[in-house]
């Protein structure tokens, strides 16, 4: 069973498991002492495999650890997985995704925050702010012209909730914004028209397709969830079709860009610029040359991270959990199929 939006049976007082990080989730104390669990256990990925044996449910505090899947062998009485994160690229080991165990994500806490992050992308693109700060820098005054924002053409991949806040957001500054995802479709509220993730020329019915996309859009913006279909998507090809003057954004999944030809791209002037909060490998080593090539902004995974995010992971996991507790449908099932919550 890969898709089920429904809670397993609920063992009495279920003994739950937190997979943490150096850190633990802030008011923690509200998940220890909760009178519906019974033993409450912290585990690093280390400690995971000796914890994981009579564990109900497993809470993924560490984002991007894959130490489940080395340790899913262990997971005897599972029942229920949830994740900290948007994105659940980590958990989709055939394991997994071929139990009956539910898996739960995140979604809903970062949509407004990457939007706003992408929002503060383009207009510093347009703006140029990067060339201004260089210049305050070198206590040079050189006047130069910048690019409006209103009437620039984006194509957001991705048409998720968080595509769909970062469209609402640069329709509202007066952009032409069109979507890309597995459908193709008109009259959709917040893209108008949405084409066919394909580069080929036609789409399956002969409409438009992210190929004729690409060569129109004055900003790329890159926010699904990495799949099958969309692990490499951004490379040569998908490039070269873009205009000289056009920039991409990615805040979703990092190897969704294929980063060695996006160095090239960029060297060579192919594109304008991007602005990448997430790569291949993280953190990025500060001998990659994307820290320094021309239109590069390189931010340390942090599109979603405002002041009291973590808190309101906890709030989403503790909601979620009464949903468990009670037999009530969960939020954010997600399906396991397809690697994402669906709808």
């Amino acid at each position: 069973m890969n898709s089920s939006t429904t809670h397993p049976s609920v063992p009495e007082r279920p003994r739950l498991v937190v997979l943490r990080g150096a850190d633990l989730p802030p008011g923690h104390e509200r998940i220890d002492d909760h009178p519906g669990l019974g033993e409450v256990v912290y585990a690093t990925a280390d400690e995971l495999p000796a914890s994981l044996p009579g564990a109900d449910v497993l809470l993924v505090w560490d984002l991007f650890t894959e130490a489940l899947s080395d340790s899913w062998s262990k997971a005897d009485s599972l029942k229920w997985v949830h994740a900290a994160t948007t994105g659940v690229d980590n958990l989709m080991f055939p394991g997994l995704v071929e139990s009956d165990v539910l898996v739960t994500n995140s979604r809903g806490v970062f949509d407004e925050h990457i939007a706003e992050y992408v929002l503060g992308l383009v207009i510093s693109f347009a703006k140029d702010f990067h060339g201004t700060w260089d210049l305050q820098r070198e206590r040079r005054w050189r006047h130069r012209e910048t690019e409006r924002v209103a009437g620039r053409r984006a194509l957001v991949v991705g048409t998720g909730p968080i595509g769909r806040a970062i469209a609402r957001k640069l329709t509202a500054m007066g952009m032409e914004v069109h979507g890309s995802g597995s459908h193709a479709r008109d009259g959709d509220p917040d893209f108008g028209s949405v084409v066919e993730s394909s580069l080929a020329e036609r789409g399956t019915d002969g409409g438009r397709t992210l190929f004729g996309e690409l060569t129109e859009a004055d900003y790329v913006i890159v926010a699904a969830p990495l799949t099958e279909s969309t692990r490499g998507l951004v490379d040569r090809t998908f490039l070269d079709l873009m205009k000289p003057t056009a920039r991409l954004i990615n805040i979703a999944r990092g190897p969704i860009v294929v980063q060695s030809d996006l160095v090239v791209a960029l060297d060579r002037g192919v594109i304008a610029g991007a602005a990448l909060d997430v790569f291949e490998r993280e953190p990025l080593k500060a001998i990659n040359p994307l820290w320094g090539l021309p239109g590069s902004v390189v931010s340390p995974h942090m599109s979603g991270d405002v002041v009291g995010w973590r808190e309101d992971l906890v709030e989403l996991f503790l909601d979620n959990l009464a949903r468990y507790l009670d037999g009530r449908g969960p939020r954010n099932a997600v399906d396991k199929s397809r690697g994402y919550v669906p709808g």
